[in-house]
């Protein structure tokens, strides 16, 4: 895949005040970053590879950046305790995968019938989400910010049509995080995979149904050889974040300058990835019916209710879980729905009219 090459000597934004770049460093540090991504994986690991890049790029080579791909150093689902540890400074990943370690991780990813991309970028920076990251991630010895999102996700791959709930009972399927709790409510065996072993369970039998993220992505995973039915829009991932998870300890022995050029290259590449999807998506979506029949569907309105229902009881249980968990479903869920209600009746309303007008969708 060919990647994007960004201007050199770029501006760092967001740190509050100007910060002189140091001369290149005789020494250096170096930063050894592990991922749970696969070598070369199109969308999420070429971006987490271009963020590595640019740290070293941004900081002058004072921060020289040694990247693992899953499975590479630890595997995929190692990377918490391999920072969380010290033995790597820092993972890129997905903040739902720690939710067996506490609940409140999810909501650093996505929830279901939670808070679009912009949404969440709007609670993590401006409305107390980062504050509430850092004292779950704190309390693993960690220090985490955004480093890409993916947008709205899609519904998954089935190798039935879903016409009902009732479709959904005794299904396998790979689907993490909260959204994962819901399914399991309407009967669906669910299980977490790493991304690289979800093909080989697809085609074997061992899972009837998958959630990966959209067209962009998905379409290098080839699930169309075991999966006709592709389902767009779904409760699961509405948006969210991606992490770049650090060891505290090793994030707070660094300069002003050091944490500045990180930020800069997570908050350049958070942009960057959906972006990229954003303006791929409807081209690999084409693709995929042209080139291999896959059949794009809509789960009705009785299945979205089921899932709504479902998802209500799965907050209240995570809520249930300590004081931590509830406190930060309790600030999810009220700023979704003050940003959310701006954004359904400004961006989301003017959405629906122009795509009316135009004959989109």
């Amino acid at each position: 895949m060919e990647r994007r090459k960004f201007l050199k000597g770029a501006a760092i934004a967001g740190t509050g005040a100007a910060l002189a770049a140091p001369a290149i460093a005789q020494g250096g540090k170096t930063l050894t970053i592990v991922s749970t991504w696969g070598r070369d994986f199109p969308g999420l690991g070429t971006s987490a590879q271009r963020l590595a890049e640019r740290i070293t790029e941004l900081s002058q080579g004072e921060l020289r950046t040694e990247y693992f791909a899953a499975g590479e150093r630890v595997g995929a689902f190692d990377s918490f305790d391999e920072v969380a540890s010290g033995n790597s400074q820092a993972y890129v990943a997905a903040d739902y995968y720690w939710g067996g370690k506490h609940p409140a991780f999810n909501y650093f990813t996505s929830v279901p019938f939670g808070m679009t991309t912009p949404e969440w970028n709007a609670w993590i920076k401006f409305a107390g989400g980062q504050e509430l990251w850092d004292e779950v991630a704190g309390e693993y010895g960690l220090k985490s910010l955004p480093c890409g999102a993916t947008g709205a996700q899609a519904g998954g791959w089935f190798n039935k049509e879903i016409l009902s709930p009732e479709d959904l009972n005794g299904l396998k399927m790979r689907i993490p995080g909260l959204a994962g709790a819901v399914m399991s409510k309407l009967g669906v065996s669910t299980v977490s995979l790493p991304g690289g072993q979800i093909y080989e369970n697809l085609v074997s039998g061992a899972i009837e149904a998958t959630e990966w993220v959209g067209p962009y992505n998905d379409y290098f995973m080839k699930f169309y050889e075991a999966a006709k039915y592709y389902y767009t829009a779904g409760m699961h991932e509405p948006g969210g974040g991606l992490a770049f998870g650090m060891n505290k300890s090793w994030w707070e022995s660094l300069s002003d300058y050091e944490k500045a050029v990180i930020t800069a290259a997570c908050n350049e590449e958070h942009a960057a990835q959906p972006e990229e999807a954003s303006a791929l998506n409807g081209q690999y979506l084409k693709r995929l019916v042209d080139e291999h029949g896959v059949q794009v569907r809509q789960f009705n309105e009785e299945v979205w209710d089921a899932m709504g229902e479902a998802a209500a009881e799965v907050f209240e249980e995570t809520r249930d879980h300590s004081p931590l968990a509830a406190k930060v479903n309790d600030a999810f869920q009220s700023s979704l729905l003050e940003i959310g209600g701006w954004r359904a009746i400004a961006e989301i309303e003017y959405s629906n009219q122009r795509n009316r007008i135009l004959g989109i969708g």
